[in-house]
């Protein structure tokens, strides 16, 4: 097995122009495939209870949730350097309270960095962070709320490859600039597009990683477990750009199961076939 992957690492790789890949998983079971395949980060998102519980509202999750889903993540990572998403309230109720969190998730979770959404509007946290000893990658960039904000439409920014208005370059450049000199170790930039993608991930010397219209002009990108290998509801009826459709192959499994089992065959049970 390669080294464990280390913040130092990953700082390696954007001095050499070796791009950081990321995959967002929150089980046991995906966080060991994730990691046998090689990548360097395994971040357990905050959207754990739209994508797996059927949650519509992303603020529903718990810090205790949060940190039962890492525990499992951790358990299945070995060489991926593990990150984990404050559920919404830590960051919101002052940098006392993030740390407060952000120790929480070391101690109990076992998580080597925190990612905190929104970061560009709680720097300080982030320094606080910084001084307890937890490392930080900060999300900040166009999202719904900061699109609003700026009288853009979110809808068409947020497209893979999509630029976002010259006038916004030179202040995502300035909030990048602050949350490095505020201690964060990475950034996740949100929507960056090609043009000020590029000018950002220049303009700074920790790594910049995108998930949601990022793209080759960062330092790496992170994606969705569920989305690159096509699971979830939304793959079965409709052809989406993905690495594989599990959904189909679930449906086409059981399905054949069902046919089996009703023809009075024995269904398969999953041990190791002798050879």
């Amino acid at each position: 097995m390669a080294d464990k992957v280390t913040i130092p690492h990953l700082q390696q790789m954007k001095d050499k122009g070796e791009k950081i890949i990321g995959i967002v998983a929150w089980d046991y079971h995906m966080a060991c495939i994730a990691d046998r395949a090689g990548v360097d980060i395994i971040s357990v998102g905050d959207t754990v209870g739209i994508n797996l519980w059927g949650q519509t509202n992303p603020l529903e999750i718990t810090m205790d949730q949060m940190i039962t889903v890492t525990q499992a993540v951790r358990r299945g990572t070995k060489r991926a350097l593990v990150s984990a998403d404050f559920p919404y309230g830590p960051l919101q109720e002052g940098a006392k309270a993030a740390v407060r969190a952000g120790v929480r998730m070391v101690k109990e979770a076992g998580i080597d960095v925190i990612k905190l959404d929104g970061a560009a509007d709680f720097p300080e946290a982030v320094t606080a962070l910084t001084r307890a000893g937890i490392p930080v990658w900060a999300q900040f960039g166009i999202t719904p709320q900061t699109a609003l904000k700026y009288g853009m439409d979110y809808s068409a920014v947020s497209k893979p490859g999509v630029e976002v208005p010259s006038a916004m370059c030179e202040h995502l450049i300035n909030e990048a600039k602050m949350l490095e000199e505020a201690g964060a170790v990475m950034l996740n930039f949100t929507n960056s597009g090609p043009i000020v993608g590029a000018a950002v991930t220049a303009a700074v010397s920790i790594p910049v990683i995108g998930g949601l219209g990022g793209g080759p002009w960062l330092d790496g990108r992170v994606r969705l477990a569920n989305t690159a290998i096509g699971y979830g509801v939304k793959f079965l009826d409709e052809d989406r750009d993905t690495y594989a459709n599990i959904s189909r192959s679930i449906l086409e499994a059981f399905t054949t199961m069902i046919s089996e089992a009703r023809d009075g065959q024995q269904i398969k049970s999953g041990s190791p076939l002798k050879k």
